[in-house]
């Protein structure tokens, strides 16, 4: 299989996945592919028009896992760069690294949830996904109540006069489960459960085969199917490499706990918009957290335990 066609000014780069099996590979195959397009003979300007936007910094990029700080510091002065000159836009990347001993969770009060939506608006503007196709991370089901049959919940319910007599909602997103079942399927180590639990994305490294959207039992996953679209005004400059910076086109994103901000001490923007206290957050390791304290003292479940995965966002009648 060709790795790349080149015609009419363009070219498209074809990921192969057989080849990225393994990291050693997938470096062998980019630098090989580095040195045959630098060794193309063009003038300047029709090298121009046939790269484009295209980053070979990006491309040739290695795994988060294995960046020295000072790699670090040359990606996100990168990124910071790409990220004005593509949306106008000033913006810092961080890299808040996992606090030891803490382990993060989520609780989530289903007789207090209104099913306003704040959640889902908060987490838009905080973390820079595309708002055309529009990519939320956070989904709310009405049900009926009694009722936990989730093929028979509404996601389209309109929302003016919310909490609807004789209904609850229920808000789903990524559960940061401990048994990842997303992380096992990826073919390039893209994916990854950090020390304190939230499992995470090297964006750089997806090559978009959407594994581990099939492999996700939570439906929790997004594909980025185009270029991201953002007004301007709306970006959110205050990014997290692994976080909500503003993700490619053709990777996978999801939740990822508000880690440029929880590994700082703040709360996830989804709690603080939440109307009614329905969400709690915290620490599962520290006694004295609102999360340690509902699971010794409320009778909580998770989705589709059987399966095994161990989510980390539980759910309780408050």
């Amino acid at each position: 299989m060709s790795m790349f066609n080149i015609g009419e000014g363009k070219i498209t780069f074809k990921r192969n996945t057989a080849l990225m099996q393994k990291r050693v590979e997938r470096r062998g195959f980019l630098k090989g592919m580095a040195a045959a397009l630098s060794a193309m003979t063009l003038p300047g300007s029709a090298k121009a028009n046939l790269f484009g936007d295209f980053s070979f910094g990006a491309f040739l990029q290695k795994h988060y896992k294995e960046l020295s700080a000072d790699d670090k510091k040359k990606v996100f002065a990168r990124i910071e760069e790409e990220t004005k000159k593509k949306y106008g836009v000033e913006v810092k990347i961080s890299d808040p690294q996992p606090i030891e001993n803490v382990h993060f969770a989520f609780a989530l009060d289903l007789n207090v949830c209104n099913g306003s939506r704040f959640c889902v608006d908060a987490c838009v503007k905080e973390n820079n996904p595309s708002r055309d196709p529009q990519i939320q991370f956070i989904r709310v089901l009405e049900m009926e109540r009694g009722s936990f049959d989730f093929e028979k919940g509404n996601l389209h319910y309109k929302g003016e006069a919310v909490p609807e007599k004789d209904k609850f909602y229920i808000p789903m997103q990524c559960n940061q489960c401990d048994n990842p079942p997303c992380v096992k399927v990826c073919p390039t180590e893209a994916t990854w459960k950090e020390k304190d639990g939230i499992v995470v994305i090297d964006y750089n490294w997806c090559i978009g085969c959407r594994y581990c959207m099939a492999a996700c039992p939570y439906g929790a996953r997004r594909f980025n199917l185009t270029d991201p679209v953002i007004p301007k005004e709306e970006i959110n400059p205050k990014q997290g490499y692994l976080s909500n910076r503003i993700r490619p086109v053709g990777v996978v994103e999801k939740c990822f706990f508000c880690l440029h901000r929880t590994r700082e001490g703040k709360l996830p923007a989804c709690l603080e918009a939440c109307p009614t206290g329905a969400r709690k957050f915290g620490n599962l390791l520290d006694p004295t957290s609102d999360i340690a304290k509902i699971l010794k003292n409320k009778i909580v479940f998770v989705l589709k335990e059987e399966l095994n995965t161990i989510p980390k966002f539980f759910y309780y009648f408050g």
